[in-house]
């Protein structure tokens, strides 16, 4: 049953658009962008209490008004990524009838970029170099690791104050709607690329009559968020192992050994080193971090590949050293943002399940990949929620779902089982391809075309769509 609509939405005023911050870059000529920002309350539920502001920015439609088929608001993912910027980066990916169709409307979701962000100050240690190792191996290591998480908790508590529960998916969706009023549309296109999808499914569970032609990709399933992060880390694993055989078909290139065991071997010897002796702040949770985001994307296998080589040759980690400040602002905003969406948008596991499910990773294999497992902290979360949040509706019109066979980060199950909350609604599936993120994003001229035809035509697709995918690099 949809959440009741808001008086926010229906009396939003219009936006006024200018100039955008100079973080925000220039689409390609005659394009451009603009920028504004739209008052809403902090909790939708008390419409006339305290007030936020929402920074949105817009690149127009460069079609005739014949082609033009309304607004698109796109989201990057997280939770906790700025959108702002991302009207921009990803509009020039699209296909040239969506651009020319649909003006892009990018936005920061509230806790984020430039709308209201929160601040969880050092966050029980997390922005410490070289941090713990998070992998707890005994006893003491995990009585360590939950004192962290229950840190992490209060940092945020403190930071956030009585904001904290408001900053949630839910309150997301209903400043989505109020922007849509804001805009003067009466429904709404929407594009949400992983955390993007959930934010998607909750706008269309809260406001099922506003949602236009609505593109949901990589997708994350309608677990709790524990249960998602869980699921997550056993398929890095299974892209780990991946990789260790990608590897090992070219020796010579990447040094690492010639069978996956053996790369495998090269790459426990590098995090083993860095764990005893961390390279200038170095040690294994950055290396873990460092991981977990080669795995999501193939492109990036070469580059994680040269940099164990380079350690194991000469034990310098700068090959491995991501380029942007894992503690600088940004970052920081990121990842207070991420804790506080997560903790708000549902129950946390008791702390209990969160060794039970580090253990069972542990016994799965030694050398998990806990990086993910970002819903831990709501264990310790002051405010528990009372119900998750609800995700699809029959009333809402059919959606387009578009997956990875193969992306570990949002693994294809989650697409299946959220389609089943979104009757009508079909599944593009990019086969043979192991990389998070497929529309304007693989460079594959049947997703795109599939779902530009579906955002410029409204053409549903009559069943499931499968394309094939180039494989492993």
């Amino acid at each position: 049953m949809p959440l009741p609509a808001t008086a926010s939405a229906a009396a939003a005023p219009p936006l006024d658009f200018g100039p955008c911050p100079a973080s925000v870059p220039a689409p390609a000529p005659p394009a451009r962008v603009e920028c504004g920002s739209l008052a809403v309350p902090l909790d939708h539920d008390r419409p006339h209490g305290e007030r936020i502001r929402i920074a949105v920015s817009r690149v127009r439609a460069t079609g005739t008004p014949a082609e033009r088929r309304g607004v698109l608001l796109v989201n990057p993912g997280g939770p906790g990524g700025s959108g702002l910027g991302y009207a921009v980066t990803k509009r020039a990916k699209l296909p040239e009838s969506v651009r020319r169709a649909y003006d892009i409307v990018g936005f920061d979701p509230r806790g984020t970029g430039s709308s209201a962000p929160v601040d969880c100050g050092p966050m029980g240690g997390l922005f410490d170099a070289p941090g713990p190792d998070p992998v707890p191996r005994d006893h003491p290591a995990e009585r360590a690791h939950l004192r962290g998480l229950r840190q992490l908790a209060v940092d945020c508590a403190q930071g956030a104050g009585a904001a904290l529960p408001h900053l949630s998916t839910v309150q997301t969706a209903h400043d989505m709607d109020a922007l849509r009023a804001a805009l003067g549309e009466r429904t709404i296109g929407f594009l949400g690329v992983s955390y993007g999808s959930y934010l998607g499914a909750a706008y269309a569970a809260a406001h099922p009559h506003r949602v236009g032609r609505m593109v949901l990709d990589s997708v994350v399933g309608p677990w709790d968020w524990h249960d998602f992060d869980v699921r997550q880390a056993r398929a890095l694993l299974r892209q780990r192992d991946d990789l260790f055989g990608w590897l090992a078909r070219d020796p010579a290139r990447h040094g690492l050994g010639d069978t996956p065991q053996a790369v495998r071997a090269s790459y426990a010897r590098v995090r083993s080193g860095l764990a005893a002796h961390p390279a200038e702040g170095f040690g294994p949770a950055e290396f873990d971090r460092a991981v977990y985001r080669a795995l999501g994307r193939t492109e990036r296998w070469a580059g994680l590949g040269d940099g164990l080589h380079r350690y194991l040759r000469d034990g310098s980690a700068d090959g491995l050293r991501p380029a942007d400040d894992f503690a600088g602002p940004a970052s920081r905003t990121y990842e207070a943002a991420n804790r506080t969406v997560k903790c708000a948008d549902g129950p946390g596991p008791r702390p209990g399940e969160v060794l039970a499910d580090i253990r069972r990773l542990r016994r799965l294999d030694p050398l998990p990949v806990l990086t993910g497992l970002e819903a831990t902290a709501c264990a310790y979360w002051e405010r528990q929620p009372e119900r998750r949040t609800p995700l699809g509706s029959p009333q809402a019109p059919p959606v387009l779902l578009v997956a990875s066979a193969h992306d570990p980060v949002t693994p294809i199950e989650g697409a299946r089982a959220l389609r089943r909350t979104l009757p009508g609604s079909r599944l593009v599936t990019l086969d043979d391809d192991y990389s998070h993120g497929v529309f304007a994003s693989r460079g594959n001229g049947c997703v795109d075309d599939a779902v530009a035809a579906y955002l410029v035509d409204g053409a549903v697709p009559a069943g499931d769509v499968r394309c094939a995918g180039a494989g492993l690099p």
